[in-house]
């Protein structure tokens, strides 16, 4: 267990859900309702090496919950952190004697030094981020792992799981507002639900759990993502090991690109009971 990798939720820390007041415009009417919005709020990712100073190496809008997790999601996803055995503690940042606790800042204690590698990287992200600084495919091919064979995996799972995940959203029923990741096993069965204003921090949430739990790779898993599927949300999924990556809209020509390259299996589109498979179809168990 990593220290500090299950916090307790302080009475004041940030809700997942903002109340607000509406203007309900109706073809006969209006009126002023109560409603509720998904909650974004930045929050800054910092790493301390052993006898190093303090590090800030991303700053992202966020869902605040899981933020735990999307720390050393981020970090692992981003080829930062390695193994389990590099993090020693994950914390919210100490603050100066009478300042309140904003729980917006996580810092990530590794037991080895930080070292960044490759082109220096901007990591100022928001919650659609796009490529968040990667130079090349080539680059980030070569931080990849392999990814193994992976789940042979009949069609009719893939095409009930986005019913699956959305019956899991319990956010997104009270705010219709969040995207939404989810790691399922050949029989259906979730193991882990994460949502995010951010689709990457979805997945990062993901990842992140994984990693705490000392579970990665997750080569037998099935991620499945509630939005489309970007070059980055293929990168995620590759560091992570994950073989089979699954969505309800579409890939983009870079995310199928890349994952024909690192050999993940893609299928978009899934809806109603279809879906198209755009990378390593092997994987997918045709049933007549």
């Amino acid at each position: 267990m990593i220290a500090g990798a299950e916090p307790g939720r302080p009475a004041n820390i940030r809700r997942t859900v903002t109340p607000a007041r509406v203007l309900a415009v109706r073809s006969d009417r209006h009126l002023e309702l109560p409603d509720r919005l998904a909650t974004e709020e930045p929050m800054e990712i910092r790493v301390v090496g052993p006898g190093e100073e303090s590090q800030p190496v991303a700053v992202t809008m966020r869902t605040p919950g899981h933020d735990f997790e999307l720390a050393v999601g981020f970090l692992r996803t981003e080829g930062i952190i390695h193994a389990f055995d590099d993090v020693a503690t994950v914390r919210y940042c100490d603050m100066p004697e009478g300042e309140e606790q904003q729980f917006n800042i996580v810092t990530v204690d590794l037991r080895v030094p930080y070292l960044p590698t490759g082109p220096a990287r901007n990591f100022g992200i928001n919650s659609s981020c796009g490529v968040c600084g990667k130079a090349t495919l080539d680059q980030v091919e070569l931080e990849c792992p392999i990814i193994g064979p992976g789940p042979h995996v009949p069609a009719s799972l893939i095409a009930s799981l986005p019913h699956r995940l959305r019956q899991a959203q319990r956010l997104f029923e009270q705010t219709g507002g969040l995207h939404a990741a989810a790691v399922f096993d050949v029989a259906g069965e979730l193991g882990c639900l994460r949502e995010d204003v951010g689709r990457h921090n979805a997945v990062d949430k993901v990842v992140g759990h994984a990693f705490l739990a000392n579970q990665l790779p997750l080569g037998d898993a099935i991620l499945q993502v509630s939005g489309r599927v970007s070059f980055e949300i293929v990168q995620k999924a590759a560091m992570a090991g994950i073989a089979v990556l699954t969505a309800v809209s579409a890939p983009s020509s870079l995310a199928v690109e890349a994952a024909a390259r690192f050999g993940m299996t893609v299928a978009g589109f899934v809806r109603n009971g279809t879906f198209n498979v755009y990378s390593h179809p092997e994987r997918i168990a045709l049933e007549r």
